[in-house]
């Protein structure tokens, strides 16, 4: 790739997927000059926040690693100055990274980013030239191309023959349809219910939407109850969230097993794609 100006890949490790309300725990920048030569630079960051088992399970960074490390404030004019002057380059960084670096540094007072630089997200590009439809998985599957796509008939019969060729190519898969079902339906360990209203955060519920979000469900029966009222009886919650609200108005909170949480292989990108 010609470079006309330097080029800086970067990831970053964070309390949660929250832009506006995580933080940032550790970033890490690699960049690169346009005559070849490189430069790294690695900060832990105390995010000012707690950081959660489920988190810690993810990315194994605990608030002891951090807790003397500094603020991003701190580091902020060092990290700016680095930053000034690239383009950008990185996976999932215009979904994440990117917009979680403008809000920490707009809580400093800084513009980021500056001087209008290119971004470049492998993601991006992958989504585009690796397309993930019916057609797509019917050439990978079957190695067939699929003719009529988007008649129903096609699009059926093409159907069947990606599941049964990825049967054969998955031999660890279930082979009956009652545990093919569990397999498809089996629900994101992070989340309380089936979809996501409620995340688990250090073994308990917290809110994961609206003005809310990542509140602890215990916290809000105790301060805001007439929220959980309002979830509880408007019609576009699913009935496992008003049953989960409606018992913690009881006084009755759902509790994970946090000793069990380090076992869990949760990839956090993968939410992100």
């Amino acid at each position: 790739m010609k470079l006309t100006r330097p080029i800086i890949f970067f990831d970053i490790e964070a309390t949660g997927t929250d832009t506006t309300r995580d933080r940032i725990v550790e970033i890490a920048l690699i960049k690169t000059h346009p005559d070849g030569h490189q430069e790294e630079k690695i900060w832990r960051i105390n995010p000012g926040i707690k950081i959660s088992a489920e988190v810690i399970a993810i990315h194994g960074i605990t608030n002891e690693d951090v807790a003397t490390a500094p603020g991003f404030r701190v580091i902020a004019p060092e990290l700016i100055q680095f930053l000034d002057g690239c383009d950008f380059g990185g996976f999932g960084i215009t979904r994440f990274d990117i917009p979680i670096l403008i809000e920490e540094f707009k809580r400093c007072g800084e513009t980021f980013p500056r001087n209008d630089p290119a971004i470049l997200d492998g993601l991006t590009i992958f989504h585009r030239k690796e397309p993930r439809d019916l057609t797509a998985a019917y050439q990978f599957y079957c190695q067939k191309k699929l003719i009529g796509a988007h008649g129903a008939r096609a699009d059926a019969i093409a159907s069947q023959e990606v599941l049964m060729a990825q049967l054969k190519r998955y031999p660890e898969l279930p082979q009956d349809a009652q545990g093919l079902h569990q397999f498809c339906h089996k629900q994101d360990e992070r989340f309380v219910d089936s979809r996501g209203k409620l995340l688990w955060k250090d073994g308990e519920a917290c809110i994961n939407f609206g003005k809310h979000k990542g509140e602890l469900l215990r916290k809000l029966v105790k301060e805001q109850r007439d929220y959980i009222e309002w979830i509880i009886n408007d019609a576009k919650f699913g009935q496992d969230v008003v049953d989960i609200c409606w018992k913690a108005l009881r006084g009755e909170f759902p509790r994970k097993n946090v000793a069990l949480i380090v076992e869990e292989k949760i990839e956090i990108k993968e939410i992100i794609l």
